[in-house]
C-alpha cells in the first residue's frame, strides 16, 4: 500500500463510521492495520473536497467490479491455495473466513517490534529464532534490530540452520510465552527456518549489521552462507522483474533515490529502467546520472536497499512478481 493509498484508506475508514470501519479492519493484516491506524491518528480534520474525492474514487471502483455470482468458500480456498501455497493460503483463509487460529503467536504479529524484543530477548536463542519465524520477514528484521550484535548473529544462524519444529517444541514455545500463546495445531512437523527464511529476513539488513550476520554465517558454514546469498533478492535481480513490475516500482521511488542507486548498477539494469520510463523522463535521468559526481559506495548501497524494501513490499502485496529463484510463482 503506497503512502497515497494509506491516506485514502484512512479517510475512507473515518468516513465509514466505527462499526463499518471495524468490519473492514477484520480483513486486514497486522501491518496494514498499523499503517492505517497511524495515518488515522494524524488526521485531526479532513477537508470536504478530499473526502468527496476519496468517496467518489471508491464508488467508481466498486461500480466497475460487478457481481459474478461466485461466493463459495471452497472456490476461494482452491484459488488462494493455488496462488499462494498451502501455508500462506491457510493463514489468509483463517483471517478471511473467520476460522479460529489457535496459535497464540498471532498476538505477537499485532505488537510493535520493540515490545516483542523486550518480551523475548532473554529467552534461549533457539526459542527466539522459532518465534521470529512465525512473524513476517520485515517484522522479524525490526525485532532483530533491537538485539545486541552477538544475539542477532546467533539467532540468524539458528534461523538459517533450522529445518522444522516438532509439535512438542511448539508446545514448549507456548509455555514460554504463557498467556500470549495458546497451543499448537496439528500433529505434523511444521516447516520453518532454513536458507530461504534466513534470506528473506536478511533482505532487509544493510551496512554493518548485514556484514556482521553474514560473516558469522560464513564462519559456521561457508556453503550455507553462499546459498543464503543466492536466495537473497539483490538490486541486480531487478533485471528479472517484468517490465510492468518495474513501472509499478518506479511510481513508488523518488527520482533522487533512484539516481544514487543506479550509480552502482550495471549498464543492462540502467537500460531496463530507462525503457520503462517515458522518453523525456529517461533522457532527464541519463543527464542527471552523467552530471552527478562520485557517490560513496555506502550511500549507493543504502539507496538500493531502500528501493529493494519497496520492491519486497509490492511483491508481498501481490502488485508485482519477483522472477527470481526461491520465490513462489504467481499463477
Amino acid at each position: 500500500m503506497s503512502d497515497a493509498g494509506i491516506q485514502k484508506g484512512a479517510i475512507l475508514m473515518l468516513a465509514l463510521g466505527e462499526d463499518e470501519a471495524a468490519e473492514v479492519m477484520k480483513y486486514l493484516g497486522p501491518r496494514e492495520v498499523q499503517k492505517l491506524g497511524a495515518a488515522m491518528s494524524l488526521m485531526k480534520s479532513v477537508q470536504n473536497e478530499d473526502l468527496e474525492a476519496v468517496l467518489e474514487e471508491f464508488r467508481n471502483e466498486t461500480d466497475q467490479s460487478g457481481a459474478m455470482g461466485i461466493d463459495s468458500d471452497e472456490y476461494l480456498r482452491a484459488v488462494l491455495t493455488k496462488a499462494l501455497g498451502d501455508d500462506r493460503a491457510a493463514s489468509l483463509l483463517n483471517r478471511i473466513l473467520g476460522q479460529p487460529d489457535s496459535s497464540g503467536i498471532e498476538n505477537l504479529k499485532w505488537m510493535d517490534a520493540e515490545s516483542v524484543a523486550e518480551l523475548i530477548r532473554d529467552e534461549h536463542p533457539q526459542i527466539i529464532a522459532t518465534i521470529l519465524l512465525h512473524l513476517e520477514s520485515f517484522h522479524a528484521f525490526e525485532v532483530l534490530e533491537h538485539f545486541s550484535a552477538s544475539l542477532r548473529n546467533d539467532v540468524m544462524l539458528r534461523i538459517a540452520t533450522l529445518d522444522g519444529v516438532q509439535p512438542g517444541a511448539l508446545q514448549e514455545l507456548n509455555e514460554v510465552l504463557t498467556k500470549l500463546l495458546s497451543g499448537s495445531r496439528g500433529g505434523r512437523k511444521k516447516s520453518l527456518g532454513g536458507v530461504r527464511a534466513a534470506a528473506g529476513i536478511l533482505n532487509y539488513f544493510s551496512g554493518e549489521n548485514e556484514t556482521s550476520v553474514m560473516d558469522n554465517l560464513r564462519n559456521y558454514d561457508s556453503t550455507m552462507a553462499q546459498k543464503i546469498l543466492d536466495e537473497m533478492f539483490v538490486f541486480d535481480n531487478l533485471l528479472d522483474v517484468e517490465d510492468r513490475g518495474i513501472q509499478v516500482v518506479l511510481r513508488e521511488v523518488q527520482s533522487e533515490s533512484l539516481i544514487v542507486a543506479l550509480k552502482g548498477a550495471s549498464a543492462e539494469l540502467r537500460e531496463k529502467v530507462f525503457k520503462n520510463m517515458s522518453q523525456r523522463a529517461a533522457d532527464m535521468m541519463r543527464e542527471d546520472l552523467d552530471s552527478k559526481g562520485p557517490v560513496r559506495l555506502s550511500e549507493v548501497e543504502t539507496q538500493q536497499k531502500e528501493i529493494l524494501q519497496v520492491v519486497r513490499r509490492l511483491a508481498d502485496e501481490g502488485q508485482i512478481s519477483l522472477g527470481v529463484k526461491g520465490d513462489d510463482p504467481f499463477v
